[in-house]
């Protein structure tokens, strides 16, 4: 097919005449002619749609894009790849390993990127959250274990100290007041380095057996003792148990318990509860490695996948603790007993505690796109190797040539394309707020993260199970990844926040600043687009655009947008007179629960405007015009194979009239046509080597793909 490198027609610039657009009868006729009179078709693209004969293939420069793409952290991943896959090729982790070995593995892995690489994780949290996100990509593409080890250690365990840490450094002024935390200089002079190191092994313990989600209703508790100045940590009941705690089961040496801080008091009550706080407890002797008393730890067994984790069980037996592990930023205890926060609720320390961990939802979401990445990757190579079937006498059509084939997966890559650009700017939002620390921000990075969490990882769970069956019994050989990517990241859906209770959230912040625009108040940056909506999205639809079906207007970004912003406000503002409506009999839990799919629906919806958005921009910002042309192509299809999905919901309002929804099926189609014709340099522009993939049908020469899955075998 010839190669091309136009610049895309936009809604001001189309040479076509009004009557290709919009007469049919010109249109039946050139269909007609080319039934009478079929054009020679290349054998390669034998079948291509006939009405896409006519048209040139986009010119790609993988590289050109995989430099715009993978941004200024690229070298440390690349310094990571080699040392693992060149200098230490004994640390990879083999495809059938058992459980105990696979956990030694992954310690000795993380103990090499440290002592032995020189990456030094803990630093980019406080210092450059982008470049450590980069690493943990880095890191989960040689073992998805990996990459969660090295996050329970440097971005959970230890979050509230590195929190603590990163005030005092920036010598920064927070909502609550200024730096009030006495134990700041001592929390680092005690741990910092042995953090660092991995001397300090840690683990996250605030999952328990009868609470996850619910963390306010924790039942550990911590009960202060003015006599020794101490807290008894204690486990009242086997449903208070921590549970599924990473590193506890076999390496780790601390522990962040979350617990109700009790307080003795004066009256009948005898103890008063402050809420849920954190603190450091040694869980087992640094020299010896034995497990301290008072502390009992039991593994949790072989799971789904990540095995390379070693998730315990943990229970505390008045376990005594200096009063200075308490992680005081959000609420302090005197020695004499008097507790002192610089915000007045429970409910407001709980919140400004639980916020800080935001950055294990961005993780997720950004790791998820590089899973993401990996499978789409695998599944295209292969599908453009594979040949099966074609016209008699023909030589056999890679199976990527079938439309339901391009169904299948082409919706799919501009999806990892859109999900990559909005997790980057997720990313850039969450380092503004660590160095800010605005309100604004902060609230915006809460939801953005809880919201692309939830979609992003749910929307990759479901794509590496069509990925999987997109090659055939192939897909089933474990050396090519699959199911070990698909178990790995299964997880990814319910911990840092079940996705379901993450939209709600969301749909709860939506309903939140619907109230405010209508109370005057200012509106957070990502809902910007709601001020607008309410004024006018809202309206009745325009009998006129509705009918609107040429090209040009359904890839003009602005009629995207449009579309994906009147849906999300059409959904919030009929839930929220739906639970105005349920309130009054059922009550606000009631109201909520009556309305719960219609409120995930709503956030779902949002989260993709918000993607769009993002995709939209980078597609204007990029500086090469056949770059731009073939992210153009890509977002636009991202874009109207959404709108096709949730068609129903456009044509009950009017929204699209049936024409112009039968325009966007043919268009979505073409375009997934169209994105086939350059997807190999599309893969090749995320950059994964080979040894990264790991997929014998993955790799990048086609040449030697079947020559490594047979050799594999033994041949």
């Amino acid at each position: 097919m010839e190669c091309r490198n136009p610049t895309l027609q936009s809604s001001n610039s189309s040479n076509q005449t009004a009557e290709d657009d919009d007469q049919p009868t010109t249109r039946r006729i050139q269909r007609l002619q080319l039934h009478l009179n079929p054009p020679v078709v290349p054998r390669e693209n034998v079948l291509e749609l006939l009405s896409c004969a006519a048209r040139a293939k986009l010119c790609v420069n993988a590289q050109q894009l995989s430099d715009y793409m993978r941004g200024k952290h690229r070298d440390i991943q690349e310094k990571i790849f080699n040392y693992y896959f060149k200098s230490r090729p004994d640390l990879q982790t083999p495809i059938e390993i058992s459980m105990d070995e696979h956990r030694e593995l992954c310690m000795r892995q993380l103990l090499g990127l440290v002592r032995e690489a020189g990456i030094r994780p803990f630093g980019y949290v406080a210092d450059d959250p982008a470049m450590y996100f980069a690493v943990a990509e880095a890191v989960g593409s040689v073992d998805m274990s990996l990459g969660i080890k090295m996050g329970v250690q440097y971005s959970f365990v230890w979050l509230e100290i590195l929190v603590l840490l990163i005030i005092k450094e920036m010598d920064v002024m927070v909502q609550a007041g200024s730096v009030l935390n006495l134990g700041t200089k001592k929390h680092r002079d005690k741990y910092y380095e042995g953090i660092d190191n991995l001397e300090y092994t840690g683990c996250f313990a605030m999952t328990e057996l009868h609470h996850g989600s619910n963390v306010q209703g924790l039942q550990t508790v911590a009960t202060f003792d003015p006599l020794t100045d101490e807290f008894i940590i204690d486990t009242p009941n086997d449903g208070a148990i921590k549970w599924w705690i990473g590193n506890a089961a076999v390496h780790g040496k601390f522990a962040t318990v979350f617990a109700k801080l009790m307080l003795p008091t004066h009256d009948t009550k005898g103890v008063s509860d402050m809420g849920v706080h954190a603190f450091i407890v040694p869980i087992r002797d640094l020299k010896t490695h034995r497990t301290l008393p008072g502390i009992e730890i039991h593994d949790c067994g072989h799971k789904v996948g990540l095995n390379g984790v070693d998730n315990g069980a943990l229970r505390f037996r008045s376990v005594r603790i200096p009063r200075d592990n308490l992680l005081n930023r959000f609420g302090d205890v005197s020695r004499d007993g008097k507790y002192s926060s610089p915000l007045p609720s429970i409910n407001k320390r709980f919140a400004a505690t639980l916020g800080e961990l935001v950055g294990g939802r961005v993780a997720l979401a950004y790791s998820s796109v590089g899973v993401l990445k990996v499978a789409s990757t695998i599944a295209i190579r292969y599908s453009l190797l594979r040949h099966q079937f074609g016209p008699a006498k023909q030589p056999e059509v890679s199976i990527l040539d079938y439309q339901s084939h391009q169904h299948k997966l082409m919706p799919m890559l501009a999806s990892t394309y859109a999900f990559h650009f909005s997790t980057l700017y997720l990313v850039e939002k969450y380092s503004e707020m660590k160095k800010s620390h605005d309100e604004e921000v902060v609230g915006d990075v809460h939801a953005l993260s809880a919201g692309l969490k939830a979609y992003v990882t749910s929307y990759t769970a479901k794509s590496l199970s069509i990925c999987r069956e997109s090659c055939g019994g192939h897909g089933y050989a474990a050396v090519n990844r699959f199911g070990s990517l698909r178990n790995d990241h299964d997880i990814f859906q319910t911990f840092e926040g079940d996705n379901t209770v993450l939209l709600q959230q969301v749909a709860g912040d939506l309903l939140k600043q619907y109230q405010q625009k209508f109370q005057g108040g200012t509106l957070a940056v990502t809902w910007n687009y709601l001020r607008e909506s309410m004024n006018s999205y809202l309206s009745q639809p325009n009998p006129v655009t509705a009918r609107w079906e040429s090209e040009d207007h359904l890839r003009d970004p602005n009629f995207q947008l449009d579309a994906f912003r009147y849906r999300t406000s059409r959904l919030l503002q009929s839930v929220a007179v739906r639970l105005r409506k349920h309130s009054k009999n059922l009550g606000s839990f009631g109201a909520w629960n009556r309305c719960l799919n219609h409120l995930l629906t709503l956030a779902e919806s949002h989260i993709e405007s918000v993607i769009l958005a993002r995709f939209i921009q980078s597609v204007q910002s990029c500086p090469d015009p056949s770059t731009r042309d073939a992210l153009k192509l890509v977002c636009d299809l991202y874009a109207l194979d959404r709108i096709w999905n949730d068609i129903g919901t456009y044509r009950n309002v009017d929204y699209v009239a049936p024409n112009k929804a039968k325009a966007i099926h043919k268009l979505s189609e073409y375009l997934s046509f169209q994105v086939r014709n350059i997807a190999k340099e599309l893969v090749d522009a995320f950059d994964l080597p080979d040894e990264v993939t790991r997929a014998p049908i993955g790799m990048q020469s086609t040449a030697e793909a079947y020559s490594q899955y047979t050799q594999y075998v033994g041949f």
